[in-house]
């Protein structure tokens, strides 16, 4: 169940079209010349079309190297690696030889190239090798590490350099680009004989491959349309022309043609129109001319301020013409309110790289919560041998890991952001007094931890702002201690107190594990030292929802379980609120989720907690909300709340929104290259729908889905329209879904994209589509028109 209480609307699918009629626009370029081989070798032409083929990087890596991959102190086997020719893959050997896909791997996965001993893998196991040998492949999502061991320095650099401009490079090509590059891929794979020539066999090889079942006549009128050599065999011009028939675009077309008129081009003020007809924003004849030299690529055109199909397509698949508001991916909101007026990204258990009962901890589940743009982690801190500090899901199968290695990890990749807003510790603490030197040794040293009150900056002294007010903006590249203080009047003589996460006494039981007298005596200790490191984020118990009277403390975080959280937005709605107006609240998972299962955040955000922690390793739709959340405002892991939820007066309820004030309504017209689930299987081809849901308020809880289109991934056309009733937009997160219909087991997950409803954009628009993992599917998209009614 995704959302509290969802009205599911669902037309019974009409009859399938008996073939997908594949037509297409984003026009590829003039056919190659005789300088450019024609098609040989498709897969070095994606590297040429990348300015990378004289590459001396990149061609050592194209005949491959001998590496040592590094799993423990004894297993090093060497493997041999081997960059593909689409310059998008590499191959690897592998012991047991497997499918095909499970010997490659792809350079838009990579989330980082690390040169020497930067991973945790290599700091414990790759010491029989020198440092300059050594890299580390970081993927994203939850595929483990690659760490590898070159047999010279040069070698390993030049996969370092080699593999950073790959990724450089992808990142910089436009839609199209990645289409051609995407496209021609694939027909290198289908050449089965490597001729260069494609014989009808092999096209519809490449049809199977790129997620398409085609008729077979209809397939082999437009092979015989393009074989003008009329030898059954397509090469150099003519497989370009069958490419460009078949990425036809013809939903687009029409929209071109409804504004450019007969003599097919776009003026400047023919684009203004198309502008303001999208509904957007700033939208000039100035903005219009500049679109034409940024996106049009026929150089007269462009001198004559003239726009092509070409153009116009390169403009609506540009993230200008995605549906997240560019102006949203930077830092656009106010960073100097008070901590408590933010959703701040969090984590739960962010050691663990699996569930909480035998999973493994490692550091590098901290980086990878990091380049997520996780600004609150949590450190559960038990005594180790020798009183060293570690980090472990206590009284668990979960492995240990030192806390001085997670310190080390929070210097190395806490704060290499664009902007480091202040990142924070959610300690739990269950280590003796005798520990807390060691934790204290282990902390960042220098400017980093907050260790006192910071003096207010003087652009800030005229608002007089307490400490529960300082700004994250003020904040930045500094670490805050989230625990228990001791009270004033005892600080100095160290009387005991509680450092449990867990506050409730109701939820005790389900929440922690039965230990000891002694050992909750040990937990119960709390050193002048530590409680000295809680400046900002001083951890207390809930006792009431009723503002006291006194004057502002150091910054309050009371600590719920999802369960008790979900209790007070039911029974106290608009107190919780305004309590959240003013102090931070963190909510994390029951105890119950074995499998570090995640609660759906959004319940939590209605009623304006800052800190909802999710299990950062388990993907779902939990995690894309999340994601979702924290896109905007450029991923910088703080996003200002909406002003119903800032004010300490508010009289917003999210169980009472009041009445509907919007109106969204997404016609879902096509979709375009989405992937295929299973590659070793040829005629394997999905059957796509498309689910739209909006999470928000329970009363704005809502999903839509489109009919199935039948054995067309590559292409497919809906057409059909879906409209939501939103009473509170503001808190809205819109999720776009693709999935695979089956019509006897639960439909299979093909692509996802989240954005908060604010940042969407309306008219015409591409949603890029993602993973399960949070990784690219480029150049998976959907094509959609957006349309917003407000009052």
């Amino acid at each position: 169940m995704l959302c509290g209480r969802w009205r599911r609307c669902r037309r019974p699918p009409e009859e399938p079209p008996v073939a997908a009629q594949v037509a297409a626009p984003v026009a590829l370029p003039s056919p190659p010349t005789p300088s450019d081989g024609g098609t040989k070798r498709p897969g070095l032409r994606a590297l040429k079309k990348m300015g990378l083929t004289e590459d001396e990087d990149v061609r050592a890596m194209l005949l491959g190297s001998r590496l040592r991959k590094i799993r423990s102190r004894t297993w090093h086997k060497e493997r041999l690696y081997r960059l593909q020719e689409d310059g998008l893959s590499v191959w690897f050997q592998r012991r047991i030889p497997r499918a095909p896909s499970q010997h490659i791997f792809f350079v838009q996965h990579i989330e980082a190239v690390r040169e020497g001993h930067q991973s945790e893998g290599l700091r414990r196991f790759g010491g029989a090798f020198a440092p300059a040998r050594c890299l580390t492949i970081a993927f994203k999502g939850r595929r483990k590490n690659l760490d590898l061991a070159a047999p010279t320095a040069e070698e390993a650099q030049r996969w370092v350099r080699g593999l950073t401009k790959l990724r450089a490079r992808l990142d910089a090509m436009s839609q199209r680009e990645r289409t051609h590059t995407w496209i021609h891929s694939y027909l290198h794979r289908a050449d089965s004989n490597q001729d260069s020539k494609m014989s009808f066999k092999e096209i519809k090889s490449l049809l199977r491959m790129v997620n398409v079942d085609m008729n077979d006549m209809y397939a082999y009128l437009l092979f015989k349309e393009c074989d003008h050599s009329n030898n059954d065999r397509l090469e150099g011009a003519e497989i370009e022309e069958f490419l460009r028939r078949l990425l036809k675009r013809p939903e687009l077309e029409e929209i071109f043609h409804q504004y450019s008129g007969e003599d097919r081009v776009l003026s400047a003020p023919e684009l203004l129109e198309f502008l303001e007809d999208q509904g957007e924003e700033g939208a000039t004849l100035a903005r219009a001319q500049q679109l034409i030299q940024t996106y049009e690529l026929n150089e007269t055109a462009k001198q004559h301020e003239l726009m092509t199909l070409d153009g116009f397509m390169m403009y609506l698949l540009s993230p200008e013409g995605a549906a997240l508001d560019t102006t949203h991916t930077c830092v656009f909101q106010d960073m100097n309110q008070p901590l408590a007026h933010y959703f701040i990204s969090s984590s739960h258990n962010t050691y663990l790289t699996d569930s909480q009962i035998g999973g493994p901890s490692s550091t590098e589940a901290y980086i990878r919560a990091f380049a997520q743009g996780c600004r609150c982690v949590e450190l559960d801190c038990w005594e180790g041998p020798g009183g060293e500090p570690i980090i472990y899901h206590g009284h668990t199968l979960t492995s240990k890991i030192l806390f001085r290695d997670v310190v080390q990890a929070v210097r190395d990749h806490a704060f290499t952001v664009t902007v480091p807003l202040p990142l924070s510790y959610s300690l739990e603490n269950h280590c003796g007094r005798a520990a807390h030197g060691r934790h204290l040794r282990h902390h960042p040293k220098g400017t980093m931890l907050v260790t006192q009150a910071l003096d207010s900056p003087k652009s800030l002294r005229s608002l007089t702002l307490h400490p529960p007010h300082w700004p994250p903006q003020q904040l930045k590249g500094r670490v805050l201690v989230k625990g228990k203080k001791l009270p004033a009047a005892r600080s100095e003589d160290g009387r005991a107190l509680s450092d449990r996460e867990e506050e409730e006494d109701d939820d005790e039981e389900e929440e922690e594990e039965v230990e000891t007298a002694a050992q909750r005596r040990l937990a119960k200790q709390i050193s002048p030292e530590l409680s000295a490191l809680v400046v900002y984020c001083h951890a207390t118990r809930l006792r009431t929802l009723h503002p006291a009277p006194d004057a502002p403390q150091p910054c309050q975080v009371s600590s719920l379980s999802e369960r008790k959280a979900k209790k007070l937005i039911r029974e106290a709605g608009n107190s919780f609120v305004r309590h959240n107006a003013r102090q931070l609240t963190r909510v994390y998972p029951l105890g119950l989720r074995m499998n570090s299962a995640n609660y759906s955040p959004q319940e939590m955000w209605n009623s304006g907690c800052q800190l909802v922690a999710l299990n950062f390793q388990t993907p779902g739709y939990e995690m894309d909300l999340n994601a979702g959340r924290f896109l905007v405002n450029g991923q910088c892991g703080y996003v200002l709340k909406p002003a119903c939820l800032r004010q300490p007066d508010s009289t917003f309820d999210p169980e009472d929104p009041g009445p509907p004030r919007t109106t969204l309504s997404i016609q879902v017209l096509t979709a375009q290259q989405l992937p295929k689930l299973n590659a070793e299987k040829p005629h394997s081809i999905v059957d796509p729908l498309v689910r739209v849901e909006i999470h928000g308020v329970p009363a704005d809880c809502a999903r839509q889905e489109t009919d199935y289109v039948l054995n067309n991934g590559f292409n497919p056309h809906w057409g059909q329209t879906l409209q939501f009733q939103l009473r509170a937009p503001e808190l809205a997160l819109v999720r776009f879904v693709v999935e695979d219909y089956d019509a006897t087991s639960p439909n299979d997950f093909v692509g996802q994209f989240t954005l908060p409803l604010s940042s969407l954009k309306q008219g015409y628009r591409h949603i890029h589509l993602l993973s399960k993992d949070g990784a690219s599917l480029s150049p998976a998209t959907l094509f959609i028109q957006i349309r917003i009614q407000r009052p």
